[in-house]
Parts: structure tokens; sequence; C-alpha cells
């Protein structure tokens, strides 16, 4: 059976403000459930190990999917996110693609994660796709550190800086990620229209620009693994 990482953020903590922010639970649950459904066996990790903090917005009811709910009377998936894997305790070689949710955490920790730069890395050179979706793609900032000019040229999404004028929060982060990553030269390429899922491909490298883009992003990612497996794929 085909493995699936999946990195959370372990961080929680906005600046100047009592909010807190966590892994945003969609962009967790709807490309869980896409890899569930498919076939392919999903194990968590996250900076710290244990329980990720949940960004409390993404439990409000207008922000609710069919697999938050699924999740909610999950009682292995729950068990599985209480439990997540120190990432400094995995391997690429144990892996057949790695995939990082977003939610606002990851633009402070994964972002500067020594252990999962290197793991991006691993995969990469490995031969193995990597994705990311919303601020996950904040953690190819650290695989910048890693290999300086790695996103030169890279073509990517995430969440943009109008997404996040329009959801207010812009003034709680350290730095908005779309300035971050095109001043680390990758080319970032969003939908026309702010909040409509987009998805890039470039290569092995497969990211998303906000929480709609979160399914499409893991459908697109197990495309890559079956062009892999497929002759001259």
């Amino acid at each position: 059976m085909k493995k699936i990482l999946m990195v959370l953020t372990s961080h929680s903590e906005m600046e100047h403000t009592d909010s807190k922010t966590g892994v945003w639970l969609g962009e967790f649950t709807d490309p869980y459930y896409t890899f569930i459904d498919e076939g392919y066996e999903v194990i968590l990790s996250s900076p710290k190990g244990g329980r990720p903090p949940i960004d409390p917005m993404s439990e409000l009811t207008e922000h609710i999917t069919a697999s938050n709910r699924r999740f909610n009377d999950d009682e292995q998936a729950k068990d599985r996110f209480a439990h997540t894997i120190p990432i400094n305790q995995v391997r690429q070689a144990d892996h057949d693609a790695v995939f990082y949710p977003g939610g606002h955490g990851p633009i402070w920790d994964l972002a500067v994660d020594n252990n999962s730069g290197l793991l991006i890395l691993d995969f990469l050179d490995a031969g193995k796709p990597v994705a990311a979706v919303c601020h996950g793609p904040a953690a190819l900032i650290s695989a910048e550190h890693q290999r300086p000019g790695f996103l030169k040229g890279k073509r990517v999404s995430a969440f943009s800086n109008a997404e996040e004028t329009l959801v207010g929060r812009s003034g709680n982060m350290p730095y908005l990620l779309q300035t971050k990553l095109e001043e680390s030269g990758a080319e970032v390429k969003t939908a026309l229209v702010p909040f409509l899922p987009h998805v890039e491909t470039d290569g092995l490298l497969i990211t998303g620009q906000n929480p709609l883009s979160a399914g499409p992003v893991a459908k697109a990612l197990i495309t890559a693994l079956e062009q892999k497996e497929t002759p001259g794929g």
C-alpha cells in the first residue's frame, strides 16, 4: 500500500492579537479522506508531535466541510491526529509522497523547521512528489534555506496577499507568504478571483492557493503517484 505523509503545523499563536491559529481543519480532512478513499495509507507528523492545534475559525459553521463532519465521527482518524509523529522521527524512504496542509501556523514553524526543509528536498531528490496548500507552501521556505536557489523559477501557488488582506490577518503575521516566496525567486500563480481554487504543478512540486484548493491538490498528488506507476510515466 502506498504511504502518504501529511505534515501539520504545531504553531497556534498569532502576533499582536489574542486570536489563535493552527491547522485549517478542512485543508487536513479534505486531502486525508481523498487519500484514504483511494486506498492510500496516511501517516501524520508535526514538528512537536502529538495533537496539532486547530484554527478555531476553521471549525465555524460557515467553514465546515463534509470531510470535517466525517472526521468528527471518525475515532481512528481523531486518534491519529492526536498522536502525530515528531517530524525528526520520519524518513523519506518510508513514504511515497508528502502533503503539507495550511492554516497560518506553517508561517512560523514549518518555514524555519530544518528537519522539514531537508525532508522536502529528500522527497524531491528521490523523485517523489511534494504537495502543499494555502499556507502549507511556507514549508518550502525552509527547503530554500537548506538549498539556496531551490525556489528560483519554481511555479507555485499559495494564499495570496489579496486574500490575506481580505481575511484581516495580514497585520498578525511576520510576513506575507506570497511576497516571501516571490522574494525567494518563486513565480506565484493565483486565481483571478480571490478564494477560488487554484492548483499549480511544476514537476514533482504541487501547490494550491487556498482551502478550496486542498481537495484538488490531493487529487493532483494522486495523479502524480499513478503516473509514476505507469511505464514511461
